[in-house]
């Protein structure tokens, strides 16, 4: 961005910073947002000293694990890992975290979010927000070329929001960017160059451009990533069979060079593979040595190897949860106090403690994590069943409910969770009986069931998810990953309102009313948020601790 123009919105963080009403982490975060290079953002940082210490970032309560210093690079090498082999086409339809793992080695994204929450230009060079934030001027990497050879330029990013932003897609994208802009707002300026006009103020674009479903592909694309698996990335996809294996090998001409001044990646090929549903497999294959680390680690695995000498283990406290949605135009759920009712009988402290052995923090029935900057500390409903049985009788219910909770068998910890809330919610009035099935089954039906557990992952600012999970369209009918059909035209208006402040204390104050309404009416019971581990051998290096569980090895090595 031009420096001879700064943001009004960095000035006023500088001031924030300099009287300890924001963290210094806080105001990098918000000067990139806006388009400052995190050079500058330190530059004036250190020009806004602060007078008093920090007071509205909320620090986490399990602290991030650091990871280890790096050891001498070394080239070459195959990296195995066990995760799952999703089922794929389009990325734009990615519904899962774990389908990107493979591809985001082949396919890139325009920006990328580190570890500390703060955001980079990826495939962009830069961006550049308007002072009232309406107009985002996007302007990209010249020379990167797609593993077809054709140079990467504004046609594949057209392209890119076309998918996004058109319903039929069915793209988390949709739920996640029309709540500021359509497709009439994307304009192609030149072959480097697009400029966003928004139909409301944002801060969260460069947040979304960095989500697993934002990968880009060329302009020339057909639908179908395994037929077509052309990208800008590091590694070409050399083998891909769904629910057993991949194999990616490494380019030779990739546009980002490595610490030694050579074309990344480091290593020569990435294996991917699935062992089952059952994580114990992963856990056996890795302490034989079949596997070099594990993707998306359950507590289950974290446990089983957690004092192993030969593995790192960084420990990142995150938004990720286990939500327990409710159909709200579903009986019994139509009735707030039928709702109310469930969210008293959590016992959270036990929740925690059955479900993640400790390793999270308590959640109060909104879907914002004290992870997140905006987060204000809300209390949740005490465990209280004679509270719930008082709320069961005013709804009509009288003599109890009976209901089916619909739970994925192989997630763990979404089946202590549910274990332990139908035990405890007998006393309450509620006769719960648990449905489990296999996780592959559970997605293909995740938006219908009556009521649910689903896996939500991580978001660095409340709004990202907020918006996608809890809001309406523009004729109030929920979006497509609004799976408890719960909307709140006041919830959206101060959604749409936090969506475009920037300013960190205000946004935390319209945050915070967003966490009160959802607690005392939602369709939500969340009561607790989790940590997320990378786990891998000692004799691998340059793994990024990622909140988000993204596998990224662009610059991971092997000893020799």
């Amino acid at each position: 961005m031009e420096q001879n123009h700064l943001h009004p919105l960095v000035s006023q963080a500088q001031d924030a910073l300099r009287e300890g009403k924001i963290s210094r982490r806080d105001f990098l975060r918000i000067s990139t947002l806006v388009g400052v290079s995190l050079g500058a953002a330190q530059f004036l940082a250190a020009c806004s000293t602060p007078t008093t210490a920090p007071t509205s970032a909320v620090q986490p309560t399990v602290a991030p694990t650091e990871a280890p210093a790096k050891a001498a690079i070394t080239r070459g090498g195959t990296l195995t890992a066990a995760t799952r082999i999703e089922r794929v086409d389009n990325p734009a339809t990615f519904s899962l975290v774990s389908a990107s793992h493979p591809w985001r080695h082949v396919i890139e994204y325009l920006t990328h979010t580190d570890p500390k929450g703060i955001t980079h230009p990826y495939l962009l060079e830069s961006w550049k927000a308007s002072d009232d934030l309406l107009t985002w001027t996007l302007s990209l990497r010249k020379g990167i070329k797609f593993t077809s050879g054709k140079e990467f330029n504004a046609d594949d990013v057209m392209f890119a929001f076309k998918q996004w932003l058109t319903e039929s897609v069915k793209s988390a994208g949709y739920g996640a960017m029309t709540a500021y802009m359509d497709l009439t707002g994307v304009e192609r300026t030149d072959d480097y160059t697009v400029t966003l006009h928004m139909k409301s103020a944002t801060i969260v674009l460069p947040e979304h451009l960095a989500q697993y479903w934002a990968g880009i592909v060329p302009a020339t694309f057909g639908g179908d990533l395994t037929k077509e698996p052309i990208g800008t990335g590091p590694f070409t996809m050399e083998e891909y069979v769904v629910g057993e294996r991949c194999r990616l090998k490494a380019r030779t001409d990739y546009w980002q060079m490595g610490a030694d001044g050579k074309p990344l990646p480091y290593l020569n090929e990435i294996v991917m593979v699935q062992l089952g549903e059952d994580r114990s497999a992963d856990v056996s294959a890795y302490q034989s040595g079949q596997v070099d680390t594990i993707i998306e680690p359950s507590v289950t695995v974290w446990e089983a190897l957690k004092d192993d000498a030969n593995t790192t283990i960084v420990a990142t406290p995150t938004s990720t949860t286990r939500v327990l949605r409710l159909r709200v135009d579903q009986d019994p759920w139509t009735k707030n106090e039928v709702r109310q009712a469930l969210k008293y009988c959590h016992n959270r402290e036990k929740i925690l403690a059955v479900a993640l052995q400790g390793q999270g923090v308590i959640g109060n029935d909104s879907h914002v994590a004290p992870a997140q900057p905006e987060y204000v500390d809300v209390a949740p409903y005490p465990f209280d069943t004679a509270k719930s049985k008082e709320l069961l009788k005013t709804a009509g219910y009288p003599d109890g409910v009976t209901v089916e909770l619909t739970v994925a068998s192989d997630w763990p910890e979404s089946m202590a969770y549910a274990q332990a809330l139908k035990e405890d919610a007998a006393a309450g009035g509620f006769t719960i009986n648990l449905k489990p099935m296999p996780a592959s089954q559970y997605w293909n039906g995740w938006t219908d069931f009556n009521m649910g557990i689903t896996w939500w992952a991580h978001r660095t600012l409340a709004p990202m998810l907020l918006s996608v999970a809890y809001t309406g369209d523009k004729d109030g009918k929920p979006v497509a990953w609004n799976e408890s059909h719960w909307v709140d035209k006041e919830f959206d208006d101060i959604l749409t309102q936090a969506s475009g402040t920037l300013d960190l204390a205000k946004r935390k104050e319209l945050v915070g009313k967003l966490e009160v309404i959802q607690k005392e009416r939602g369709s939500i019971c969340l009561p607790f948020f989790m940590s997320v581990w990378k786990i891998y051998k000692k004799n691998v290096h340059g793994v990024e601790p990622t909140p988000d569980e993204y596998a990224i090895f662009t610059e991971t090595w092997k000893d020799a």
